[in-house]
């Protein structure tokens, strides 16, 4: 009887509480499906490249896992192959019309501006879509207004404001990503604030101005050392990245929840400095060749940062209705550099 209760304690453990999220690919695993996406696609002038994205994703999907169970990439590669030739089709048709005809090609580009809302929508939908975990799919619904506000006007409003509003556009992005995704027909939600950014952001303009003032001392005070300076500015440059990159990761985890379920994550300076300046070191003397195992690397460090706090089981989630979601944005988004 004691180990058949230990048993149903167990179980009841994995199903809720806190559940960590782990990614269980390897470098050199990942390296083969990697070289042999890109010699396929180089020799298939390009056409591959669909099936290498998809395996891809597909290879990082089912390796993440979440109490036990992984996630999955659905896409069909034909159907990104075919959106794809219609974006580069119409990416060669924009650059032969604006070179006949600039006029003509600036309309273009103005149309363009003012349909990628609704390219970045769609691409998002496709790969939520895409995306499934447990057997259910994600969604993303968003309207053209709420993609618009998000990629121009508070972006503008953050400049015209000499940055003191950057804080709220970035605020305002993760909103738009987080409040329009679900799980099924559950609605994640973000609760993060102005004021925390506000404080992200102070506390960058803090580090660089302590790091700047004995580096501008040692510049001027003693000029045989600006060698030196440029490289200490350098360091500085970078953990100023690194900070931002950590604390905004940590609080984006901690602000989004499904609905009585929270996530946390515990992102470090000094762990994320140790694996990007790993990755540059390693890929530097490989000439690129480690590439597919820095991603892996990554992949690896991000997952175990990140924890699902369970209120309980994963089961009671509802699949939502089937729809067709095309491809045609995503790659839209690709082709255009709109994602």
């Amino acid at each position: 009887m004691d180990t058949v209760s230990t048993e149903i304690e167990q179980a009841a453990v994995s199903s809720k509480g806190l559940l960590n999220f782990e990614f269980r690919g390897d470098g050199t695993e990942y390296f083969k499906i990697w070289i042999v996406n890109v010699l396929l696609t180089i020799v298939t002038f390009g056409i591959y490249s669909a099936w290498a994205k998809v395996r891809s994703n597909q290879y990082f999907y089912s390796n993440l896992y979440l109490n036990n169970s992984n996630f999955s990439y659905l896409a069909d590669p034909k159907a990104i192959l075919k959106s794809r030739i219609i974006a580069i089709l119409a990416f060669i048709a924009f650059n032969v019309i604006s070179n006949l005809n600039p006029i003509a090609g600036g309309v273009l580009l103005v149309l363009l501006l003012i349909a990628m809302p609704y390219f970045i929508n769609k691409s998002l939908e496709f790969n939520h879509r895409m995306s499934a975990y447990a057997n259910i799919q994600f969604r993303f619904k968003a309207s053209y207004g709420q993609a618009a506000m998000v990629l121009f006007i508070w972006p503008l409003i953050g400049v015209l404001t000499l940055g003191i509003l950057f804080p709220l556009a970035i605020l305002k992005s993760n909103e738009y990503l987080v409040n329009n995704s679900a799980y099924g027909t559950s609605k994640f939600s973000f609760k993060a604030t102005y004021k925390d950014y506000g404080m992200i952001f102070l506390t960058m303009i803090g580090i660089a101005i302590a790091c700047a003032l004995p580096i501008a001392a040692i510049s001027y005070f003693i000029p045989e050392m600006s060698i030196l300076s440029l490289l200490l500015m350098g360091c500085a440059y970078f953990a100023v990245i690194v900070y931002f990159v950590v604390s905004t990761s940590n609080l984006f985890y901690k602000s989004t929840s499904l609905l009585d379920h929270h996530f946390d994550a515990n992102l470090t300076m000094s762990g994320l400095t140790k694996v990007i300046l790993h990755n540059l070191f390693f890929t530097l003397i490989t000439f690129g060749l480690y590439l597919p195992a820095a991603k892996v690397r990554v992949a690896k460090y991000m997952s175990s940062c990140l924890v699902m706090h369970a209120a309980s089981d994963l089961e009671g989630f509802s699949a939502a209705e089937q729809e067709n979601v095309s491809a045609l944005g995503e790659e839209f988004g690709e082709v255009f550099d709109f994602a």
